[in-house]
């Protein structure tokens, strides 16, 4: 897929099957590793359905070492606002970050608000030698200079409209304005 090719969605009929886009994050992950000689790599999911998407990634790569998880509550630039999230989950973190490869995993990158408080919270657990960003979706509305380097699929939404993810099995369902 180009940097141009972004699928339309219009209803849930139109939504990508999750499966077939985590074997190609799969494939693409793993000809990264390779292509960079990346070794001591080590798996990191931000709650929830980032760590859902990670899990899976984890499996097929066979990792071995556990895998992390981040909640990202108290790093976003808009807790004084919003407040609280009030299912916040304690981040764990098995491993050293320190001259780490970290594969950082969200379901959804739109605005690039989520990743830069993951990135900031990750690093005042130590400086990893790299961290590749891997997203089951890419949305249009960056308002932040953040890309994903590996992703299953673009897509655009119905104005208003947002993704979510559901676990087990792993699957999107579109909300419509009035459902968001």
């Amino acid at each position: 897929m180009t940097d141009n090719q972004r699928l339309v969605i219009r209803s849930n009929k139109d939504l990508p099957e999750v499966e077939p886009l985590l074997e190609q994050m799969t494939d693409a992950l793993h000809q990264r590793i390779r292509l960079l000689g990346l070794d001591n790599i080590a798996l990191v999911g931000i709650h929830s359905g980032g760590v859902w998407i990670a899990e899976q990634l984890h499996d097929r790569l066979g990792l071995i070492e556990p895998m992390g998880t981040l909640d990202i509550s108290f790093y976003r630039d808009d807790y004084t606002r919003v407040g609280l999230n009030p299912s916040v989950k304690p981040s764990n973190l098995p491993f050293a970050t320190e001259s780490r490869h970290i594969v950082l995993v969200d379901d959804v990158i739109m605005s690039g608000r989520t990743i830069r408080a993951a990135l900031n919270e990750l690093f005042d657990y130590g400086r990893p030698d790299s961290v590749t960003l891997v997203t089951l979706l890419d949305l249009p509305g960056r308002e932040l200079p953040v890309q994903p380097d590996i992703t299953g699929q673009k897509i655009q939404l119905p104005e208003g409209a947002r993704i979510k993810l559901s676990p087990d099995p792993l699957a999107l369902t579109l909300l419509e304005p009035a459902d968001a």
